[in-house]
């Protein structure tokens, strides 16, 4: 079903205005520790010390380095500058921000590597994930600085951009996204598409080779309309059923090797797959599968009591690992916190998330989806999301992006500004 661009955007602006509670008193104040501070994690702080909690905001680094845009960073048309945001704001709102890692979770406080110990009332874990380098034969941690991921944002973002920067035309870009889950599915085509962007302009003769472990992929036709519009030729992707799964990597050669055939990259941006944050594991919130299950109504762990996971680490049924998502989460898990501090049961919420993918600065797309609960699981609201339609005019893909770009605007104002 196509999505109605107003009810979409009326969407936007209703979870952008979620109403919070009247400030508590001082003696419902609680004592909140929130670890992580990307979209989930500043998000859930700001509304958290709002509401008039005392919230300590646990972040490694000075400074955030978004996901989103960091393709157009890639890209060539955005600068890192413009993608980075601290916490200065937050401080101001009351906010402490206590700059190091969490490293253990027990009896009601967490430990810094510094040493320090925080206790709380209730744990926000909002640590986004970490790449598995166990799970691809040759590709490690050190293999990355080669063959970068790129899937955090910062130093390995400028890493893949000046690999491409120092291409010679006609170079080969390798792109190997993992199967699912993982963060932003539609993450590894918008790069594949903004790299050709980049390379049509400067460097025509390259190719891009998407190597898939997935026999489809989110908003696929959106994305081959595109790449057959803006960079006919360029950009090939091919599925497992074709040989596209990669078996293995070997950065000191640059060879990309798949179950019949062998790649050597001028750039390989290899993603591997992810699973939540170690501290979500020292805490006790991750299950089999390397994420988190969460209550759909609290975004409280199913596994440990007082523990709240949002965001990129968490498994929200089928709610998608994306910046949205964590920004929605965080204000139904402040909201749910709140509640849950003063003795009062929380609300059964109502989530959107809503995907921009940009194909080219001046052209884009979009998913969303409507997610209610339903005996403490998220479930899709059937008809209420949609896709952009196949077919657009220019003008419409346009306007889309100039939409993507406001989104961005908004959420990092909302988070960080």
């Amino acid at each position: 079903m196509t999505t109605d661009r107003r009810t979409l955007l009326k969407g936007l602006g209703a979870t952008a205005a979620l109403t919070l509670p009247h400030p508590v008193s001082a003696q419902s104040r609680g004592r909140v520790v929130v670890v992580g501070g990307g979209f989930g994690g500043a998000t859930a702080a700001r509304f958290l010390a709002r509401i008039g909690h005392d919230v300590t905001l646990v972040e490694r680094d000075p400074a955030y380095v978004t996901c989103p845009f960091s393709n157009a960073v890639i890209g060539g048309f955005y600068s890192m500058p413009e993608i980075t945001f601290d916490y200065a704001a937050l401080e101001a709102e009351g906010v402490r921000l206590v700059t190091g890692a969490a490293t253990e979770v027990g009896d009601g406080a967490v430990t810094l590597d510094s040493g320090e110990v925080l206790p709380f009332d209730r744990l926000l874990l909002s640590p986004g994930v970490e790449m598995r380098f166990d799970a691809l034969p040759g590709y490690t941690e050190a293999a990355a600085q080669k063959m970068p991921h790129a899937w955090k944002a910062g130093p390995q973002t400028a890493l893949l951009q000046a690999q491409l920067a120092d291409m010679e035309d006609g170079g080969l870009v390798v792109i190997a996204p993992p199967a699912n889950p993982y963060r932003c599915p539609p993450g590894p085509y918008e790069r594949a598409s903004l790299i050709a962007h980049y390379l049509s302009a400067r460097k025509p003769a390259s190719k891009i080779l998407i190597l898939d472990a997935k026999e489809a992929f989110s908003k696929q036709p959106l994305f081959e309309e595109a790449w057959s519009t803006l960079y006919p030729g360029m950009i090939d992707w091919i599925p497992p059923s074709m040989g596209g799964r990669v078996a293995e990597v070997d950065p000191t050669t640059m060879t990309v090797v798949t179950d019949f055939d062998r790649y050597e990259a001028a750039v390989a941006n290899i993603i591997p797959p992810q699973q939540a944050a170690t501290i979500a594991r020292a805490a006790g919130v991750t299950d089999e599968t390397g994420w988190c299950p969460v209550s759909g109504v609290t975004f409280e762990s199913d596994l440990v009591a007082g523990i709240h996971v949002i965001g990129d680490a968490c498994f929200a049924g089928v709610m998608p690992k994306s910046a949205f998502s964590a920004n929605a989460q965080a204000k139904v898990a402040a909201v749910a916190i709140d509640a849950l501090l003063r003795g009062e049961a929380p609300n059964s919420p109502k989530l959107l998330n809503t995907c921009y993918s940009l194909a080219a600065p001046d052209y884009a797309f979009t998913v969303a989806g409507v997610y209610g609960e339903a005996d403490g699981k998220l479930f899709e609201v059937e008809g209420a999301g949609g896709l952009s339609p196949l077919g657009a005019p220019a003008a419409v893909r346009s306007a889309e992006a100039e939409y993507a770009r406001s989104w961005y605007a908004t959420i990092t104002t909302e988070a960080f500004a």
